[in-house]
């Protein structure tokens, strides 16, 4: 066994404007909550901090948009995150807020030693005013083009398409998120951490310290970073909403979001020491101690650059030992947007999916965006929750309960001699820690998770080649080892899947009834052990652990993304400017008649148009329209419709048009009739 560490595990602490989605758990707090629980399971001195963010510029832009503070606003979210986190079983140790009187204390502090030891540069720069909004407009509330790859909806602080950290005023035909208006620049006061004054140190740190370790989407943003040249970065903003800038000159200034933030973890562990009766500082300022950041691309710089300079420059603090950051997870082949509501969110998964939150986690750490952007598909959920957890996890759990209760009254058996397959079986159930182990401690969650499954796997070839239904009526003593090696391998299983799905770990416990009875396996012993569930040992009832999710579950879920893409479409549509007057006369030389469509069929190689026949109510004529993307020939005859019918012939595909049915689209963007209002009305009634 190991010798015990002390680990401190951070999860980067998510903006309280919205819910939580599957983007944050696959890039954040899935893997964060495996890891801890593999730290815990394995016998470490763990503290897993989390937190919410509350000083975010979208949170007061939130608040503008709905009438609200934004106390209002991070009240309302700080709740349902926190409850979604406790529903979903991630364990954190301390969950905080920014809010809290203790962040306020710490980051002051933390901000007045740096200031006392000089660690800042005190700056008067030009930044962007909004004049109408009659402020300074800080990162989020400028939008504008990216300068390095034209994108012209980057943020005055970052680039989300290119990832490329920006300045407000780096952003070309920069506009107000407020207003809408063009700022100008005006002179204000701020505080800036120099950066390139800690390049040499940061250089040494990571590129030479950390070149092996740390993955290569890390490693390779933030060299890129490096060798771009540092320059100093302001700590504070002109703002009402956040932590009051704690000296003199400092008045209706706040602390910038990035540099308050990162502080959130240490006054979030203060939080728990305190209640825990515990110390904080080891857990930040032992060099003993394991610091770890699992965070999103997106907070790569933040955390490896920009925090680390801070600790540095503070100087009593650790630097954190790994930021494995996972790339972007997309949905259904599409960016997540929040703003456009293209996402999954955790509140409603949890109560459409109930007493399901280990097939989440299984499915986005089987397709976990580790080293490149992801993609998250609901059929693809379907196939992992059926054909691996249903079919392969639950199936050999399923045959050992079952079996063992009809032939042993629920008795793990006695043994008798091993075979050579019993032997390596039981040796292969072993191993399975320490591989499983080396995965998660390179950070390789997916890798680890399969390794589980592989275990699954091996129970279900071994029942399926020793065959113990067949078995049981030939040769009972042989029946009883099958049966035991099975056992074996499910109390493995139990104690192995507890990091991956704690709630299926939590399950299968109970039904092979080993906690209360006080036959738990630890991680080590499952390596360590000759057995694992004794001679003797009364196992509980059969339950299922996992059920099979059916095709109008999914199409469930698929129509919803569909009516968000299409509500989205519609209210982002843009309305046509109104084309060029006429005059009243003009008006008058239109003709529309009520016709009906007698006869229609496809325009031969073309794909938009159908060749109709309408009846004017004057005449019987060809009219050519481009609706067959929309309408087959059947659904269109008999169909009321509006015809004008004194627009000039034109020749199409070599077929003379004489006329046009009047179409416009709903609110769905669906092609529909311009229909008379009254469907009994003659044809060649003239509308007017």
């Amino acid at each position: 066994m190991n010798k015990p560490k002390r680990y401190t595990i951070t999860s980067a602490l998510p903006y309280t404007n919205g819910p939580i989605h599957i983007g944050h758990l696959a890039g954040v707090y899935v893997p964060a909550d495996i890891y801890a629980r593999y730290l815990r399971l394995t016998g470490n001195d763990v503290v897993f901090i989390g937190g919410s963010d509350e000083h975010g510029v979208p949170i007061t832009i939130k608040a503008k948009n709905e009438g609200v503070t934004p106390q209002d606003i991070v009240d309302k979210y700080h709740a349902i995150i926190k409850q979604s986190f406790e529903e979903f079983g991630i364990s954190f140790d301390n969950y905080s807020r920014t809010s809290a009187p203790i962040h306020h204390e710490t980051a002051s502090e933390f901000f007045k030693t740096l200031y006392d030891k000089g660690e800042f540069i005190e700056e008067t720069t030009e930044q962007l005013y909004d004049e109408k909004a009659n402020q300074f407009l800080a990162d989020r509330f400028v939008t504008g083009t990216c300068p390095k790859c034209g994108n012209e909806e980057a943020y005055g602080d970052q680039c989300e398409k290119c990832g490329t950290s920006l300045n407000a005023t780096d952003l070309i035909n920069p506009k107000s998120a407020l207003t809408g208006n063009v700022p100008t620049l005006k002179q204000t006061k701020h505080w800036f951490l120099p950066l390139d004054k800690h390049e040499a140190f940061l250089k040494e740190w990571i590129l030479e310290g950390h070149k092996k370790d740390w993955k290569p989407n890390v490693y390779g943003q933030v060299k890129s970073w490096i060798d771009d040249g540092l320059r100093p970065r302001a700590v504070t903003r002109d703002l009402d909403w956040g932590i009051p800038v704690p000296v003199e000159g400092g008045e209706g200034k706040v602390l910038y979001v990035w540099f308050d933030a990162p502080i959130g973890y240490i006054s979030s562990t203060k939080e728990w020491a305190e209640r825990e009766g515990k110390d904080w500082e080891p857990y930040w300022k032992d060099e003993d101690t394991k610091l770890v950041h699992f965070i999103g691309k997106d907070n790569i710089v933040f955390h490896c650059i920009i925090f680390p300079a801070m600790l540095k420059a503070e100087g009593s603090y650790i630097l954190p030992d790994n930021v494995p950051a996972n790339e972007f997870l997309n949905l259904e082949g599409n960016k997540l947007s929040t703003s456009k509501n293209w996402a999954v969110w955790l509140p409603e998964y949890l109560k459409e999916f109930p007493g399901q939150q280990d097939v989440l986690r299984y499915a986005l750490t089987a397709n976990a965006p580790e080293t490149k952007d992801n993609d998250f598909t609901w059929k693809d959920f379907q196939a992992r929750n059926n054909n691996e957890l249903v079919a392969i996890f639950g199936n050999f759990i399923n045959r050992v309960v079952v079996l063992t209760n009809k032939y042993y009254n629920g008795v793990v058996p006695a043994p008798a001699d091993f075979t050579q397959v019993d032997e390596e079986t039981l040796a292969a159930v072993k191993a399975y820690p320490n591989v499983i182990a080396s995965s998660v401690e390179r950070y390789r969650f997916r890798e680890a998770q399969q390794e589980l499954m592989n275990l699954a796997r091996l129970g279900n070839k071994y029942l399926a080649d020793e065959e113990p239904w067949k078995v049981v009526k030939e040769d009972e003593a042989r029946t009883q080892t099958i049966m035991y090696v099975a056992l074996q391998i499910a109390s493995a299983l139990a104690t192995l899947s507890e990091p991956f799905l704690p709630f299926t770990s939590e399950k299968l416990k109970n039904i092979l009834n080993v906690t209360s009875s006080g036959v738990e396996t630890s991680w080590d012993e499952v390596s360590e052990k000759d057995e694992l569930l004794p001679v003797g040992h009364q196992i509980g009832a059969s339950e299922l652990l996992f059920v099979k999710i059916e095709d109008e579950t999914i199409q469930f879920q698929l129509d919803k993304l569909e009516a968000s893409k299409k509500a989205n479409e519609a209210a982002n549509k843009a309305v046509e400017p109104q084309k060029e007057t006429i005059t009243f006369d003009d008006f008058t030389k239109l003709d529309m008649r009520v016709g009906t469509i007698i006869e229609a069929e496809k325009m031969p190689k073309a794909k938009k148009l159908l060749v109709l026949k309408v009846d004017t109510g004057i005449d019987t004529r060809t009219i050519v329209s481009g609706i067959a993307e929309s309408f087959t020939p059947e659904e269109v005859v008999g169909k009321k419709v509006t015809v004008l019918v004194n627009l000039a012939p034109r020749a199409l595909r070599g077929v003379e048009s004489q006329g046009m049915i009047l179409m416009t689209e709903n609110a769905d963007g669906k092609l529909v009739f311009v229909n008379p209002d009254d469907a009994n009305v003659s044809n060649g009634l003239q509308i007017s």
